[in-house]
């Protein structure tokens, strides 16, 4: 297979890319490194033979006209994401990632052998619905989706998506829409609470105490080896073409204090937790219903979190907290 994975230098799609090698595929990654730079571990990435990587600007004029027409899969992962991001450049959020998806689109319909487009939406998605619906939770992906207050700069991020999502039905191509729920792991930046959290409990002294913001909010965590496992079944699934996935992890919710504690264990510390102010904006709940996704895939997340949390602590102990570099700011 020859397949292309826009954002492909980011988190997920680095490792969608590795996962995609056991495949037997050539790979090629597109990624504007906005949000970060190239790291060791990209770099060992797009040495291997059957990878490029390629830093494009997929608005830019002619930027995708050298590629090639013979892509069987197409991940399209890049987009303005992250929450200060979003709060600061609402406009650009809503203009670029629906730019970028267009452009897309166009090229995959450019392919003569396309067997899939795999669009990364967002859990966001569900935010309206919090708030005016009785939402439930674990949340299927056919939940009424109700919008937000759209003066809110938050809004835009999960109004691209949704509007992409609508792109995506009516492109008249071979198409499956995934909406992540809480993927982590080695890689993924700082600014997200798992990382956030290892790095406060590392520099947090043995017996010390820790302060945790929205403690009682609950998520469920999924590894991203299990994220990408699921949307690599999704991508090459028959039944999965057309339908709308979640990919995550339903088995292990807990509340943020209860993360908290599990990196402490992780990271080999006694630490007192002391709640903190709730974050503003914070859904007090999310958590997928992976019922649809576990039928189609045959597949269920299979890395405990404390086992995720483990490995991901020694990455970024490794890279991050004691000598320097990360992938993505």
């Amino acid at each position: 297979m020859h397949i292309l994975i826009t954002g492909g230098a980011g988190f997920i799609g680095a490792h969608l890319a590795r996962r995609l090698l056991g495949e037997g595929a050539r790979i090629d990654l597109i990624d504007d490194f906005s949000r970060g730079r190239p790291d060791p571990d990209l770099a060992t990435l797009a040495e291997l033979p059957a990878v490029r990587c390629l830093e494009r600007d997929l608005l830019a004029p002619g930027s995708l006209k050298d590629l090639a027409e013979d892509y069987d899969l197409v991940f399209h992962l890049a987009a303005i994401v992250g929450v200060a991001n979003v709060v600061k450049q609402p406009l650009a959020v809503l203009r670029r990632n629906v730019e970028l998806l267009l452009a897309m689109l166009d090229f995959a319909a450019r392919q003569k052998r396309l067997r899939r487009l795999v669009f990364a939406s967002t859990s966001e998605v569900h935010a309206g619905s919090l708030h005016h619906l009785d939402l439930p939770v674990p949340t299927p992906e056919d939940a009424p989706v109700a919008l937000p207050d759209l003066a809110q700069s938050r809004a835009s991020y999960l109004l691209s998506k949704l509007y992409g999502e609508a792109l995506c039905h009516h492109a008249g191509l071979p198409v499956t829409i995934v909406r992540p729920y809480n993927v982590y792991g080695p890689r993924m930046g700082m600014a997200h609470v798992v990382p956030e959290l290892l790095q406060r409990a590392e520099r947090t002294p043995d017996g010390g105490t820790m302060t945790v913001y929205s403690m009682r909010h609950r998520r469920a965590f999924c590894y991203v080896s299990d994220a990408v496992e699921l949307i690599v079944r999704l991508a090459l699934a028959e039944d999965a073409l057309g339908g709308v996935y979640n990919v995550g992890n339903h088995a292990e919710e807990v509340a943020i204090g209860q993360l908290a504690e599990l990196v402490a264990a992780a990271v080999g510390r006694r630490i007192a937790m002391e709640a903190g102010p709730d974050t503003p904006g914070s859904p007090a709940r999310r958590c997928p219903d992976m019922s649809r996704t576990a039928a189609i895939t045959g597949y269920e997340a299979r890395v405990p979190l404390l086992e995720g949390l483990r490995k991901t602590y020694d990455w970024y102990r490794e890279r991050v907290f004691r000598p320097v570099g990360t992938a993505a700011q």
